[in-house]
């Protein structure tokens, strides 16, 4: 079958508009979150902000495991899609989305058993490990169904529907921002309340993602058992190291909150308060590595290696102007962040530091996103992998213990940053070398005639236009190894 072709067009408009309408509706559940930490800190007990903070730091496994298989989802169908195989993508979705059902099980069972002993190994005691517990125990049984829901985004993404993949993230906010005041408040359910209302969150999230994926892209077929096996090698060859690579990061956001944790819970409760911030402030730079992955599919799907060279250049120059500008808001508005939630004395001094001079450190964390997904859709999955848990162990663990050391509290997050700006480089330096080696390999096509968008395919978009080979007179299914 005919390779897809791609019109001619600005990678940079397709790369802010896949990741600005990503995230926007990222942001909207990342500000719930926030206003969850701050209805939280209202209540007056830094025990309860801490417990928040102990259990999104184990939730961020649960989520990273879910991340993982939509990687794999991305990359398979956007492929399928760019080489024309629309039959195929079909069957790889419905098999991608009982994968992450399965493994989104497995984990959070796992999780739900072991949760008094995994919040004493991450430091948390007393009130706020009992308050964690009740907070986890409510929230964990919807992570399958959160896994799914994340595919589907996945899905929609690869299909060029940035908009409604946002419009299915931005419904869980909605749904989260008016059950949470009900929930904490008026009905005085506290940390329970606001797990709930993330639990509702997540099925909304789920509903707005998997109707239109099947309803208006008809991107969703469930495999018989036979053809699930043979569709399971290729997806956990992806999904596989992608989670091991999300998971890397809560690995290393375990350790950063063990260090932290011995020296208070107020030093806690102001790292929860950061770890809202942060993906409130850098939505825009976790949708871009979301938005990334299916544009390099498909132009490699269509053997345009010299889009997929412009694509990884834009999205660096993005990744730092942005971030700049999150920066400098934050050292001006550091002030009104503090007295917001209320922290004073030790949990202070950790938000002033991160605001001051530890947030710049995310032009090269956007570096490391950004070079992870490259590789999961540039056939090296292995790499993204391999930098991901170095930088959770050997570019984490002593920079934070000499931090710790030397500067105390705030010290461990600037051991953290030094081994973020470390590995960053050297995730570009690999990433510029792999793609100098597909160079090689695979010769730019250049396009003899202009193609044409066939109307009858839903796939088609202004930025990535498919066509069917129509003289073969019929659809080529092949499997996916």
């Amino acid at each position: 079958m005919q390779k897809a072709k791609f019109v001619e067009g600005s990678t940079m408009r397709h790369i802010l508009v896949m990741s600005g309408s990503g995230s926007i509706g990222l942001m909207a559940l990342f500000v719930v979150d926030l206003i969850d930490m701050l209805f939280i800190s209202m209540l007056g007990q830094i025990e309860l902000a801490a417990a928040v903070g102990f259990a999104g730091t184990l939730l961020f496994f649960s989520t990273s495991v879910s991340i993982g298989t939509s990687i794999a989802m991305g990359a398979l169908t956007s492929k399928a899609i760019g080489s024309g195989q629309f039959d195929q993508a079909r069957l790889i979705s419905g098999s991608v989305m009982v994968t992450a059902f399965a493994i989104s099980l497995m984990f959070t069972l796992f999780m739900y058993v072991f949760t008094p002993e995994l919040l004493s190994l991450i430091g948390a005691q007393g009130v706020a490990a009992e308050r964690a517990q009740a907070y986890l125990h409510i929230l964990l049984p919807s992570g399958p169904f959160l896994a799914v829901a994340m595919v589907a985004g996945a899905g929609l993404r690869s299909a060029g529907d940035a908009k409604r993949s946002m419009w299915a993230t931005l419904s869980g906010g909605i749904v989260n921002a008016i059950l949470d005041p009900i929930f904490i408040f008026g009905f005085n359910w506290n940390v329970e309340g606001a797990a709930l209302a993330s639990v509702f969150a997540r099925f909304a999230v789920l509903f707005f993602s998997l109707y239109p994926l099947i309803k208006y892209h008809n991107l969703v077929k469930l495999p018989n058992f036979n053809l699930w096996l043979d569709h399971i090698s290729a997806i956990l060859k992806i999904a596989v190291p992608a989670i091991l690579t999300n998971t890397a990061t809560p690995i290393a956001n375990a350790i950063v909150t063990t260090s932290i944790a011995q020296f208070g819970e107020d030093f806690v409760a102001g790292f929860a308060v950061i770890g809202r911030l942060i993906p409130v402030c850098f939505a825009v730079i976790f949708a871009l590595s979301g938005a990334v992955g299916p544009i390099l599919g498909q132009n490699l799907g269509a053997e345009r290696v010299d889009r997929v060279k412009e694509t990884l250049r834009n999205s660096f120059i993005v990744t730092t102007v942005y971030t700049v500008l999150v920066c400098i808001l934050l050292y001006l508005l550091q002030d009104y962040i503090i007295q917001g939630f209320g922290l004073q004395g030790d949990a202070t001094l950790i938000v002033r530091a991160f605001c001051t001079y530890i947030a710049i450190s995310y032009i090269f964390n956007g570096a490391i996103f950004v070079a992870n997904t490259s590789f999961n859709n540039l056939g090296k999955p292995l790499y993204s992998t391999v930098l991901s848990i170095g930088r959770a162990t050997i570019g984490t663990l002593p920079f934070v213990y000499l931090g710790s050391d030397w500067f105390g509290a705030v010290g461990v997050l600037y051991g953290q940053a030094v081994g973020t700006v470390v590995f960053g480089l050297l995730a570009v330096v690999v990433l510029q070398y792999h793609v100098a080696e597909l160079t090689k390999v695979e010769p730019i096509q250049e396009e003899a005639l202009p193609p044409t968008c066939l109307n009858t395919q839903p796939f088609c978009n202004q930025d990535a236009v498919l066509i069917e080979d129509i003289a073969s007179g019929k659809e080529e299914l092949i499997k996916v190894s």
